[in-house]
């Protein structure tokens, strides 16, 4: 059997968004992007940290024995990554670890606790942070997936190398690749990184045999991604490349802000903005398909 871990910060069941019929959706830990709007905080590094719940809180102070606590200003500030001592006298469960490791064997048997809801193309999605980070676990999850017959999906930024890319197509029924930004120069000021890997991973995928596998993802982030502009050149580019190309636009999400208050060094960098109405999705799918999508998909 396979021996290498990796480290998970959630698993969702019965996920009904990330991918065909009813879904298991294991979320791995890091990421090399830093999206200003990011909706997973806690998978953006690449170790185990301590968390800390305001509403379990009941701010008796008991987590401040240990020595890497700083308790003030009503809350527990985490000098460490390693506060074991402070997750075990918190009477409250409000400090505990946002991830854990599993090996192949273990994190397979959670996954197979779903099987029975895994009909009709259902099945299991790597999503993450960046699942692509953990590159040598991933690619054995997923083909250990294969051998028991399970549908499987990816959601990914594809900021990875070609070879990782190539290596785990073979064992991929869906494949979700974002493109967020088209203009280079604003990717790099809104997420810290170029979009030229992502592109170039992205014209691989939508030229070759496993074109009908892919949704290139937008998530439309009000003052950042969501502009008319923004949209037409993405269409226009993933329509060259592919003219049956799938195409999701996704609505802004504000529920996310409330996860960086689990940390007390992470901020949300998008103010205090609401989702977009019907009327206003319906104007970025008009600049969709008028710059070449035929395949629409709206959230």
């Amino acid at each position: 059997m396979p021996t290498s871990k990796g480290l998970v910060f959630d698993i969702k069941r019965f996920a009904v968004h990330d991918g065909d019929g009813l879904r298991t959706t294991v979320f791995l830990k890091g990421c090399p992007l830093r999206c200003q709007w990011c909706q997973n905080p806690e998978g953006l590094r690449v170790n185990t940290m301590p968390v800390w719940f305001d509403s379990k809180c009941i701010h008796c102070a008991s987590c401040a024995q240990c020595s890497h606590i700083d308790f003030k200003e009503g809350r527990p500030h985490f000098m460490s990554d390693e506060v074991d001592e402070a997750v075990d006298a918190c009477p409250a469960g409000a400090i505990r670890y946002d991830s854990r490791w599993y090996d192949v064997p273990a994190l397979m048997k959670e996954i197979r606790k779903d099987e029975v809801f895994f009909r009709h193309d259902g099945g299991v999605t790597f999503s993450g942070g960046e699942p692509f980070l953990q590159y040598g676990f991933l690619l054995e999850m997923l083909k250990e997936c294969k051998k028991a017959g399970l549908h499987t999906a990816i959601e990914s930024s594809f900021y990875t190398s070609l070879d990782n890319v190539k290596a785990v197509l073979p064992y991929l029924d869906r494949i979700y690749c974002d493109l967020k930004v088209f203009d280079d120069t604003k990717h790099q000021e809104f997420t810290s990184v170029s979009n030229e890997r992502i592109k170039e991973n992205l014209a691989f995928l939508l030229s070759g045999e496993h074109a009908s596998k892919v949704i290139v993802r937008t998530p439309l982030i009000p003052d950042r991604t969501a502009t008319i502009d923004n949209v037409k050149a993405i269409a226009g580019y993933i329509s060259t490349l592919f003219p049956d190309v799938r195409y999701e636009l996704l609505n802004y999400n504000p529920l996310a802000s409330s996860k960086y208050e689990l940390y007390d060094d992470l901020e949300y960098r998008i103010g205090n903005v609401k989702q977009f109405t019907k009327e206003e999705m319906e104007q970025f799918r008009a600049a969709a398909k008028q710059a070449g999508v035929k395949h629409i998909v709206m959230e």
